[in-house]
């Protein structure tokens, strides 16, 4: 297969995505340090690149995180050959298979926000080069972590309180807020 990579940006300027025409992951991995990386030997190489600040797998793209001070202009054909490389060298993006949790836990009213989560924010959060994780439910808060490029996004606020806590509120309403949980 011929793989070919392409870039996207996203809402973050300090975030890419570079999607390609094979499936990567189920689910997501999300490597925002080098120490994380450790388990992942494709996260592990892009962080040999000194420009790298952050690394995200989910679907069929990695979003790249680039240190203050690179430029895209000069740091994305670089990144673009390399991801190509590793995907047709397949590259493994974890070491051991982490399940894709689908299955929900708690109550009535957590099954609603995650499902919730699940099939309406996750894709759009993907579309962006992130990712949304459901922590917690406790008094009407609704506790997510937001990852990959949504992670120290300027516009993650705004997404949070005027996309995500809207749409809760207005289909659990149990639900009083939603918050992000700091990494």
């Amino acid at each position: 297969m011929n793989i070919n990579v392409y870039t996207e940006s996203t809402p973050n300027p300090a975030t890419m995505k570079f999607i390609v025409n094979k499936l990567l992951l189920n689910g997501s991995a999300d490597y925002p340090t080098k120490e994380s990386a450790e388990k992942s030997p494709f996260a592990k190489e892009l962080y040999k690149f000194s420009f790298v600040n952050g690394v995200f797998f989910a679907s069929n793209f990695v979003t790249i995180t680039k240190t203050e001070g690179s430029d895209w202009a000069d740091v994305e054909p670089i990144m673009k050959e390399f991801v190509k490389g590793a995907v047709e060298s397949e590259l493994k993006i974890q070491l051991e298979e982490e399940a894709a949790d689908v299955n929900f836990e708690g109550s009535e009213t957590e099954v609603k926000i995650q499902q919730i989560l699940h099939d309406y924010v996750r894709p759009a959060v993907e579309q962006d080069g992130g990712a949304i994780s459901y922590r917690s439910f406790n008094e009407g808060v609704v506790t997510v972590e937001l990852r990959g490029s949504c992670s120290g996004c300027p516009s993650s606020t705004v997404t949070l309180k005027a996309g995500i806590e809207n749409l809760l509120k207005r289909m659990v309403p149990e639900v009083t807020e939603v918050v992000s949980e700091a990494l």
